[in-house]
């Protein structure tokens, strides 16, 4: 048995709740580190302040071919879209360091690595730096004889 409250079903109330109560819950950490972090919040008041200059700046314009020429020609309105953004990177930054916490060592140490092997990995296979450091690299490991010559083309020489 449903209970009808002004037209509404009674279940689909409890529903809603229980969704606004889901939503409060994930924004918790969000509203809480905004009340905490003042670098948080000035990096959104200032990007607020840069957005709104740009704003202000295209709106007084009547067409939208002007307030587009204008953009393209300003480049003090660019710049200051362009600190709109950088501020906004910075906020958003900042937030996701509540959505996946602090790193771990290990995941840094890993990564790092990666980064290292992927660095030498490019550099002996680039064209352009590869045969002399698989040269270098290859005398340091195995000695400087040539005892060894590779010969690609099938050729005996």
């Amino acid at each position: 048995m449903r209970i009808n409250i002004e037209g509404k079903d009674w279940s689909q109330m409890i529903n809603t709740k229980d969704k606004v109560a889901d939503a409060a819950a994930s924004a918790r950490p969000y509203v809480e580190r905004a009340l905490r972090d003042k670098e948080l919040r000035d990096n959104v008041r200032s990007a607020y302040s840069s957005a709104r200059a740009v704003y202000d700046e295209l709106a007084s314009r009547r067409k939208v071919s002007d307030a587009a020429t204008q953009l393209v020609a300003d480049k003090d309105l660019q710049d200051e879209i362009r600190h709109a953004i950088g501020e906004l990177r910075n906020a958003a930054g900042r937030v996701s360091d509540v959505k996946h916490g602090a790193p771990q060592a290990g995941r840094a140490a890993k990564n790092g690595l990666l980064l290292v092997v992927g660095i030498a990995v490019g550099l002996l296979l680039n064209p352009v730096t590869g045969p002399f450091l698989r040269r270098v690299l290859g005398r340091k490991l195995f000695g400087g004889g040539n005892g060894f010559v590779y010969q690609g083309n099938g050729s005996k020489s």
